[in-house]
């Protein structure tokens, strides 16, 4: 039987993000979380391999304690267990370092055949985790799956790549890493009796201890980041009638700034 994990990250919803018009710093005090949006099609993508071939589905993730609302929520999308790698310490963790968690936490877990990763997460969007942990772990990788599908007489998985002007059909022998695109699928929406049922999955908590390892020592960032700011545009905010001579001020101006030819 497959052995499958999917990796996923809770994230600040985008949605109540508000961000201060003097130093455009991100305001998040009122900021709620929720489990990645590209992660949920890794998971999505899990649950349906396990209902075509029969498999264990483990979802694991790397945050810190107060991430515990992201086990109920991911629980009821569909795996049967969840790994919560948690420490004070992982508070706005970098690829390398949410990697080499992730890594030490899976390899003292045991076996495993498939990691399905999202193809990055919906607040940095790096794209480096995947492959990291695959490097890491010594296994084949496959980024940009827009479709997959297990072959069970050759033990490996088939994968239809999403690249830049084509696409390319790829076949990996197990184990190995795959991240999906958001058009391999659309996650279900869970239904009451898979939330209720949640509460009553496995959740194995893992801490540093737990891993014989030091977080300052072993997993110190390769990235720092100096600050995050808003996005801002500057508006005229100049305003036009319907006259003639209005519309044709409007149309010289966009003429002028390139905008229309």
């Amino acid at each position: 039987m497959l052995k499958i994990i999917t990796c996923f990250k809770w994230v600040v919803d985008e949605s109540d993000i508000k961000i201060d018009a003097g130093s455009r710093a991100l305001v998040l005090d009122r900021a709620s979380y929720k489990t990645s949006e590209y992660d949920r099609n890794a998971i999505e993508e899990a649950v349906r391999l396990r209902e075509l071939h029969g498999a264990s589905v483990t979802a694991a993730t790397v945050a810190s304690p107060s991430a515990k609302n992201c086990i109920k929520d991911v629980l009821s999308r569909g795996p049967d267990k969840l790994m919560f790698v948690n420490d004070p310490a992982f508070s706005d963790l970098e690829p390398s370092q949410t990697s080499g968690i992730l890594a030490a936490a899976i390899k003292a877990q045991g076996d495993f055949d498939l990691i399905v990763c999202g193809e990055g997460s919906s607040d940095l969007y790096a794209q480096q985790v995947g492959p990291a942990l695959a490097e890491k772990l010594g296994i084949a990788c496959v980024t940009c799956a827009r479709t997959l599908s297990y072959d069970e007489a050759a033990n490996s998985v088939v994968a239809e790549r999403k690249l830049d002007d084509v696409f390319e059909v790829v076949s990996v022998p197990l184990p190995a890493l795959v991240t999906v695109t958001p058009d391999i699928n659309t996650p279900r929406i869970p239904s009451l009796k898979q939330i209720l049922e949640a509460a009553r999955k496995p959740v194995d908590q893992v801490t540093m201890s737990d891993l014989g390892q030091d977080f300052a020592a072993d997993f110190g960032p390769c990235l720092e980041t100096l600050s995050v700011l808003g996005a801002t545009t500057d508006r005229k905010r100049l305003r036009f009638g319907a006259e003639a001579e209005d519309v044709r001020t409007v149309v010289n101006a966009l003429l002028k700034e390139g905008v229309i030819a």
